[in-house]
């Protein structure tokens, strides 16, 4: 009998609260905390340094644009080697790089460039750190799922912590206050790393070839799922058309209707949003992960709806709660999709494509939003925003590898040996294992 799409048959539950999920849960909250207080604490000292809004974008767009030049290396060195290390190098690279700018602020006036240095610095680092937090969940739990949830509702929890902490020591004390707390973070992250107790795989594969070979083979991973490229393409619509340019025309809108603190509170209630999804994603676990977040992402465009009309106060936040519960449930689902159904000795280059993928679009959204609110005006755009979101959900919705794969809701990711894996999910036919041909060429 086939299970419906929308739940699975429960499964027995693994013990989730293990040291090393404690370990690996306090590095990522601590780390999301401080990277959520920083847009506040960067934005405040670059106007304050005078280098204004212009300095902003520079400063940004050069941390995003590093990330997004060599995270696909971090995954290959992550795969060749092992994540963990590399983790911990990069969490004290950022640790040096963000105390060395609370120095500079104590003690002078940073430069520019230097501020610029420090975020491609910063965005090197983050792209070897990031590719390993995809292969190292399933390594610190036996039940990807779960572990996803909890990550993603402490991910909402540091989206409303984060800046109101922020908001307080700029306000307080200083900025450089915000950057000295963001470099202990960091500490904190790789000390917690250092403590796991893992035994370290040693991965032979691709360990004898060029890096170069070894990004062809990523490539090769990823492009051979119809599920995965996919659902970046339609990434990148959302990322240019909606991600993009909803916070500059968001804050725009809001601040225009009812002032600075209530774009805060709107921000606030999304990451109250992201909390619940992630907690409902921890309880419901749809036989078809990617059609299930699919459904959810139809509560996204709430938010660019929200933010056009610009309802009275708790209407906004409500519309920005909505988009929460959405974007965080379809997060968890894609998550563990991702880190059940790639080869673990592959997981992280992929995971690299996927992440570089997704960043990508974001720039040239953000960059087109100023010129394009001169030609149509802020609040036209946010609705065709909404208007492009429900259009991307539904592409997801329509999209054949996507809507059809099935859960592999297995504690361990799948071994080099293949793609896919054998164990066969509870209540699914062996026949509907792999809807995308392509993916049943590797098993």
């Amino acid at each position: 009998m086939v299970s419906s799409p929308i739940s699975a048959p429960p499964r027995p539950r693994s013990r989730l609260w293990t040291g090393n999920f404690g370990l690996y849960f306090t590095a990522r909250v601590v780390s999301m905390l401080g990277d959520t207080m920083m847009p506040v604490a960067l934005a405040v000292a670059m106007i304050s340094l005078g280098y204004g809004v212009s300095g902003i974008g520079y400063a940004l767009g050069a941390w995003m644009g590093s990330f997004a030049l060599f995270v696909v290396f971090g995954g290959v060195f992550a795969d060749r080697f092992h994540p963990l290390p590399q983790m911990i190098g990069a969490d004290a690279v950022r640790c040096a790089a963000q105390g060395s700018f609370a120095l500079y602020l104590w003690l002078g006036h940073p430069t520019l460039w230097f501020v610029i240095g420090g975020s491609v610095l910063g965005g090197i680092a983050t792209a070897m750190f990031q590719p390993g937090t995809a292969g190292l969940v399933p390594q610190v739990s036996a039940d990807p799922t779960q572990a996803n949830g909890v990550l993603r509702v402490s991910e909402g929890a540091s989206t409303m912590a984060g800046p109101a902490i922020a908001g307080v020591l700029v306000a307080t004390t200083s900025t450089a206050w915000v950057f000295a707390i963001d470099a202990a973070t960091f500490a904190i992250s790789g000390i917690c790393l250092l403590a796991l107790a893992l035994r370290l795989p040693r991965f032979t594969s691709g360990r004898q070839e060029s890096t170069l070979a070894n990004l062809r083979e990523g490539w090769q991973e990823f492009r051979s799922r119809s599920w995965l490229w996919a659902v970046i393409l339609i990434w990148w619509v959302l990322g240019v058309c909606v991600w993009g340019p909803l916070t500059p025309l968001g804050a725009a809108s809001i601040i225009a209707e009812h002032g600075k603190a209530a774009f805060g509170y709107a921000e606030g209630a999304f990451g109250a949003g992201c909390v619940l999804g992630g907690l409902v994603a921890i309880r419901i676990r749809p036989a078809r992960p990617l059609l299930g977040g699919a459904v959810a992402m139809f509560a996204f465009p709430m938010m660019p709806l929200a933010a056009a009309l610009v309802p009275d106060l708790p209407l906004l936040m409500l519309g920005y709660a909505v988009s929460g519960v959405g974007w965080a449930f379809w997060g968890v689902q894609w998550s563990t999709t991702v880190q059940t159904r790639i080869p673990r000795d592959r997981l992280n280059r992929v995971t690299a494509y996927e992440v570089g993928g997704s960043i990508l679009a974001i720039p040239f959204g953000q960059v087109l939003a100023g010129p394009a609110s001169a030609l149509f005006g802020v609040r036209p755009l946010l609705l065709a925003g909404a208007a492009i979101g429900l259009g991307c959900a539904l592409a997801l919705v329509l999209v054949r590898p996507v809507r059809t794969l099935v859960r592999r809701d297995t504690g361990a990711s799948p071994s080099a040996g293949g793609a896919e894996g054998s164990q066969k999910p509870h209540g699914v036919p062996r026949g509907q294992l792999d809807p995308d041909p392509k993916d049943r060429t590797r098993r």
